[in-house]
């Protein structure tokens, strides 16, 4: 998370990167997937490999692959929308492609992959299908759940929630990460 609730106002953030005060929304975003803040110090040593846009875990047998993404919810009763910064798992193939292209303004595609962070309003929101869609201009992918997968998370991604529910989620990361 990077964003501090400017302490003289509720309408403001002030961003711990730029130090500038925000009157929107801080994007509620994720550092790394789940699957690599669960591990300890020293697994994440002798295992992990964590950038701002990459993540791998280095298993004996396998080797877990992620990508960081975004996501954004629509608010229904605001012209306003939450933003998302979330880490979704890729195959093997994927994540090549995607790391390749990675420097490539026009590389437009989608693949498919697993949502990995653990969303505090919902239960078990680890392993969502998600179409993960490229942009032009080196923007961060997009992803989008699959409607008919049954979950809370993806019936609220397609429904939207309340301007009260946004600001709720806003106020606990806050709060949870000061």
């Amino acid at each position: 998370m990077f964003w501090k609730k400017k302490k003289d106002s509720t309408l403001g953030y002030k961003c711990t990167i730029c130090g500038l005060v925000h009157s929107d929304w801080p994007a509620l975003a994720y550092n790394s997937p789940s699957n690599y803040h669960y591990l300890s110090e020293q697994e994440k040593t002798e295992l992990g490999k964590l950038d701002s846009d990459f993540c791998e875990i280095h298993y004996e047998e396998q080797i877990d692959r992620f990508i960081r993404v975004t996501l954004t919810q629509k608010i229904i009763d605001s012209c306003e929308t939450l933003e998302y910064g979330l880490w979704v798992s890729l195959s093997e193939q994927s994540y090549s492609d995607y790391k390749i292209n990675f420097n490539n303004e026009n590389h437009v595609t989608g693949y498919f992959g697993w949502l990995c962070n653990a969303i505090p309003q919902y239960k078990n929101t680890m392993s969502i299908p998600c179409d993960v869609m490229t942009k032009k201009g080196n923007e961060r992918p997009e992803i989008f759940p699959h409607q008919d997968f049954d979950h809370p998370f993806v019936k609220d991604y397609y429904e939207g929630i309340t301007k009260l529910e946004a600001d709720k989620r806003v106020s606990e990361m806050m709060k949870n990460n000061p």
